[in-house]
């Protein structure tokens, strides 16, 4: 007998709560409607000059980006959208007041504030009612390498003790399609999966997915060279990246200032510390930041540990809340680095790793950054171990290397910047 299964998330009422297309066709006349009804009263539509239709657009404008960012975001792994709704929001009507600004354009701030209150109830509404459908439901075909994803907490897995879901929906089905013991009656299933309409996905997929890192051993010579980077995002990102620098400078050069006297109140040498480190293609280059560490003490080239005595009083602090590392902002005006991309290693360092981990230097293949989907989820890695999980997290930034993931690292490192995680 033929089965035929029926995939999560697919019946009418789920694909209306969950779809991203019928949440800005019933959020986005809310969130224009409400505030303007406030402040102008019923009709106002009948009477729109310039600066009512110049509110009303960038309010869309900026809810339609909100909607579009945090659906891309909650792709990637450890996105916590409900921390990442306020800054989305916030930012987004930022960039609009900003355009509005920058064009000389009236608006009423009224009516624009009150469409930012709207658009961040309306989101995270959205995000208390289908957060029960938001966790994945993924059931594993009992053979190869399958047994690596039970225990995780960002996927509900259902391990199968025959072929076939019965009665269970599912989002997907997770197989090692290259098992070798996979018996005929368990390829007959997964066949009537894909028919059902049902993902099948290889559990390395699913792996990648869920911990936010590549492999090394994952990386078969085909997969290797499909890594490289959009060569359009590429040429944009540098172009965001000067823009921000320059906008950034005058507003850090006061923050620098105050941090150079305190290091130098604090301790004799230098302010800045300049070290040679791999950059983009690997070509070394001097990297800058503040000294925060005593100048006549010699060591290692990376941290010994968070008690490194040879780190100053004021070294601590700036280093927990990597105000270290603001002096980059002149690399990245020298096209040396990014604001995002993988940590750059020492040359040293760089040499040490690319006899001992396979595939180091392929990181190269994108500009080093102050911040990025390494630090953000692991923090520091110095040695070996460590840097070859700090490699994998490399890896998946370059496989999905995009704006949208770029926006969620910049909201996890200004979580970082008031926590201090990852600090060393």
């Amino acid at each position: 007998m033929k089965r035929k299964y029926e995939r999560r998330h697919s019946r009418w009422y789920e694909m209306l709560l969950l779809g991203l297309g019928i949440h800005v066709l019933m959020g986005l006349p809310l969130v224009i409607m409400l505030p303007s009804l406030e402040r102008w009263g019923w009709g106002f539509w009948h009477y729109l000059p310039d600066v009512r239709s110049n509110t009303l657009i960038a309010i869309g404008l900026a809810f339609m980006a909100t909607a579009l960012t945090l659906r891309r975001m909650s792709r990637f792994p450890g996105a916590q959208l409900a921390a990442n709704i306020m800054p989305t929001v916030t930012f987004a009507f930022l960039i609009a007041v900003a355009l509005l600004l920058f064009t000389r354009e009236g608006y009423t701030r009224q009516v624009l504030f009150g469409g930012y209150l709207v658009s961040l109830a309306w989101f995270y509404l959205g995000y208390f009612i289908s957060r029960r459908f938001r966790k994945p439901k993924l059931a594993l075909v009992p053979f190869g390498e399958v047994r690596q994803l039970i225990g995780t907490r960002r996927a509900d897995i259902r391990l199968l003790e025959r072929p076939d879901l019965e009665k269970m929906r599912v989002d997907g089905v997770v197989a090692d399609l290259r098992a070798q013991d996979l018996p005929a009656e368990w390829e007959m299933f997964l066949a009537r999966c894909t028919l059902s309409h049902i993902p099948v996905y290889h559990v390395r997929q699913v792996a990648e997915s869920i911990s936010g890192r590549v492999k090394i051993d994952h990386l078969s010579e085909n997969e290797f060279g499909s890594l490289l980077p959009s060569l359009f995002y590429v040429g944009f990102k540098r172009v965001i990246d000067y823009i921000g620098a320059l906008l950034l400078l005058p507003i850090l050069l006061p923050v620098m200032l105050i941090i150079a006297a305190a290091i130098k109140l604090d301790s004799k040498g230098p302010v800045f510390f300049l070290q040679p480190r791999m950059g983009y293609r690997a070509r070394p280059f001097l990297m800058y930041k503040f000294r925060s560490m005593y100048h006549d003490m010699s060591g290692e080239d990376f941290t010994i540990s968070e008690d490194d005595p040879r780190i100053t009083r004021v070294g601590r602090v700036i280093r927990k809340y990597r105000l270290d590392e603001l002096p980059q902002i002149f690399n990245i005006l020298k096209s040396e680095m990014s604001f995002i991309g993988p940590r750059p290693e020492s040359v040293a360092l760089s040499e040490w790793y690319e006899v001992d981990v396979p595939f180091f230097s392929y990181r190269h293949v994108v500009r080093p950054g102050i911040t990025g989907w390494a630090q953000v989820e692991q923090g520091y890695a110095a040695q070996v171990k460590g840097m070859v999980k700090k490699l994998q997290y490399d890896f998946y930034y370059i496989k999905h290397f995009s704006l949208w993931l770029d926006v969620l690292i910049i909201l996890k490192t200004v979580r970082i910047l008031f926590t201090g995680f990852g600090a060393r």
